[in-house]
């Protein structure tokens, strides 16, 4: 019998922004990991990478400004710092707890590629920014090389576009390792790529991390996508007066409160949208959306909102 394969897309509030914080949000998350296994279950995870990438980026920025013999870094390898950076403190949390319960399983990091579509909409009107408080001339020299940036309070910041990733490069070997019965940390942020020829060449980009949730859930073929967020469920009318916790969902009832605006476009309405997309047509995926500290009590159907067909 097939074991239940599930994805875990943890969010900005599962892994912190400081390394203290990362370290200590990752303990949590390795408990969670872990009872998941201990219930025979296939995971994969991915992570967000806001905070983690935009620390890097200023870091090597500033680095190549006092030193400019060195070469700028690229965003696409911002980005790949980032999965190894973030990858790393789950791989240590996640293996030092399975140890401690006498769970011998292999715990890994991959580096993952996504392919975009050069011609997204996203590269004409970018909107995440990143990096340094820049003054002008250093944002028009920015502006020369190609880059976009924005006013911001003292001075300018950069801005990235944000495309929907389309392919997951490295997604046979997700597979394949999962197959293995390894745990597997993967697509955290994505590294952006563009297709030319036979080369892909990084994208000065960043990946939505529930966009790559769901594509990385489908990929694999999960079961379960369980979404990490800042809030125990979902709720219609939230931050209202009227606000009701929603624990059960539909995928028709869903798309009904979207149509209502009842989940906040930049908030939830992107989880619930990935959710609808990777549920489909199909009758036995599901996806679960909560905070990391109610995982237990999620999985159990005590908390939570849980997404069917």
């Amino acid at each position: 019998m097939r074991k239940k394969r599930i994805a875990i897309a943890l969010g900005h509030d599962a892994l912190g922004t400081t390394l203290p914080e990362q370290q200590k949000a990752a303990g949590e998350a390795a408990k969670a990991i872990a009872d998941l296994v201990q219930d025979d279950c296939e995971i994969v995870i991915t992570h967000s990478n806001g905070p983690q990438v935009g620390m890097i980026h200023t870091a090597m920025s500033e680095f190549h400004r006092l030193y400019t013999e060195y070469t700028a870094t690229p965003m696409a390898v911002c980005s790949a710092m980032s999965q190894g950076y973030i990858g790393y403190d789950l791989q240590q949390a996640i293996r030092s707890e399975l140890v401690g319960r006498g769970v011998y399983r292999t715990v890994s990091t991959l580096l993952t590629q996504v392919v975009v579509d050069p011609y997204d909409d996203a590269f004409y009107k970018p909107t995440k920014i990143i990096g340094r408080v820049m003054n002008e001339e250093e944002a028009r020299a920015e502006e020369k090389k190609g880059n976009h940036v924005t006013p911001v309070e003292g001075g300018y910041r950069r801005i990235v576009a944000a495309p929907t990733p389309i392919e997951i490069v490295e997604l046979d070997a997700i597979t394949t390792l999962m197959d293995a019965n390894q745990i597997v940390i993967a697509a955290g942020g994505g590294i952006p790529v563009l297709q030319q020829g036979t080369k892909l060449k990084g994208a000065s980009a960043v990946i939505e991390k529930d966009l790559i949730a769901g594509l990385l859930a489908d990929g694999v073929n999960a079961d379960q996508l369980i979404i990490l967020t800042d809030v125990e469920c979902v709720y219609k009318d939230f931050g209202k007066e009227k606000q009701e916790p929603i624990y059960m969902m539909d995928c028709e009832t869903a798309r009904k409160y979207i149509e209502e605006g009842q989940f906040g476009k930049g908030n939830m309405q992107p989880k619930i949208e990935t959710a609808l997309s990777f549920i489909g047509d199909s009758g036995s995926r599901s996806v679960l959306i909560t905070k990391l500290s109610s995982i237990k009590d999620a999985i159990h159907g005590r908390t939570g909102t849980v997404i069917r067909k």
